[in-house]
């Protein structure tokens, strides 16, 4: 999904995912020819070809999430950043080092072990010769999905950045609290190299989540009256209000729900269904691990219907076109989306640091030539 979202006026040198199944979807969609499937731990630097401009990379966020079980970059698997950070450190040693960097993230890596795992990244950056800033962006703003997402976002300090996408300050849209907080507990050092991202907010999202929804989906199908009215009685008051407000509206409207385990008044844990109709859809999330996938409730005037959100309804609400060819298997394409990238965020981004970094480059290179 990032290689979507850069397009096509960029050269891929190199993919690389661990999980086969993802490998094959991209073959499929991107040919395997810049494929190399397997743990990052296994690459070299010769797998890495030539001078990249940029290098993007996702590592799992189990560990960092606030689901997941708080090891933060000393898990297993949010852990992975170091093998990947010896490659490219690698690379740098052999006077490869890519000009950018950008690492993704869920939102909670800013705050993980107290900031400690987000300022270890940024000292590793700084001390391979990098200036860093990172911003954290909801794909709310492109798509009708609630989903924060942290872009660290470094540059080799040789290169000069444009000086309009750098602020003196933090931007509210793009730098939260809690990021500015991580800023904070940063040392001088990395304070002294970090960048303020300076750039403008996408224009007014026009799709909502009722465009996204299909009346007759492919691979999922309407639960039963018994069905709809058992996830209805799982309902607590508050959520059976935002349902009954939806009755009253008396037109169709679309929402989503996600199963959640709470404490009852006893404290006793139940299993409960939350519902919003705010026209944009929860966080999609990978179905491993014991979450639940995301349904899709639609009500118009007294009537209720629910299902399971498609599989082309998850890549919809990732900015997919419809065009892109997803796994056959339901719970296949759904973690591929529930754990990708939302493709027009990074569109977003590198329209607006990315590629102005890179053609200042090039054109300082011309001039020096």
């Amino acid at each position: 999904m990032a290689r979507a979202g850069l397009g096509d006026r960029w050269e891929c040198l190199l993919a690389n995912d661990f999980d086969h199944k993802k490998c094959a979807t991209y073959s499929i969609n991107w040919g395997g020819e810049q494929l190399k499937p397997g743990d990052v731990r296994l690459l070299k630097p010769s797998d890495l070809p030539g001078n990249a401009d940029l290098v993007w990379a996702s590592f799992p966020c189990q560990d960092l999430s606030i689901a997941g079980g708080g090891a933060g970059l000393k898990g297993e698997r949010s852990g992975t950043f170091w093998p990947f950070w010896k490659l490219i450190k690698s690379i740098a040693n052999e006077g490869r080092a890519p000009s950018v960097i950008v690492l993704e993230n869920v939102a909670g890596a800013v705050t993980s072990h107290g900031g400690k795992d987000f300022s270890a990244i940024c000292k590793a950056l700084t001390d391979e010769g990098y200036r860093v800033g990172a911003v954290i962006v909801d794909a709310a703003l492109f798509v009708p999905q609630s989903r924060p997402r942290l872009f660290i976002i470094a540059v080799r300090s040789d290169i000069k950045i444009p000086k309009e996408i750098v602020g003196d300050n933090p931007m509210p849209m793009w730098h939260t609290r809690s990021l500015k907080v991580a800023y904070s507990k940063l040392t001088a050092r990395i304070k002294e190299n970090w960048i303020w991202w300076h750039f403008d907010a996408p224009a007014e999202r026009t799709i909502t989540l009722s465009d996204i929804i299909e009346e007759n989906p492919s691979g999922v199908m309407w639960h039963t009256k018994e069905q709809t009215s058992q996830l209805i009685n799982m309902m607590s008051d508050l959520n059976l209000e935002k349902l009954q407000k939806a009755k009253r509206l008396g037109r169709r409207v679309v929402g989503t729900v996600y199963k959640r385990t709470r404490r009852d008044v006893a404290g006793i844990k139940v299993q409960r269904a939350e519902v919003r109709f705010d026209d944009v859809a929860g966080c999609l999330r990978t179905p491993a691990g014991g979450s639940s996938r995301q349904l899709i409730i639609v009500v118009d005037g007294s009537k209720v219907r629910s299902r399971l959100i498609s599989s082309r309804e998850t890549a919809r609400l990732m900015g997919l076109p419809d065009s892109y060819i997803l796994p056959e298997r339901y719970n296949e394409a759904y973690h591929l989306t529930g754990d990708g990238v939302v493709v027009p965020v990074v569109r977003h981004l590198a329209e607006r640091i990315i590629e102005p970094i890179i053609k200042k480059q090039i054109r300082a290179s011309k001039e020096a030539a």
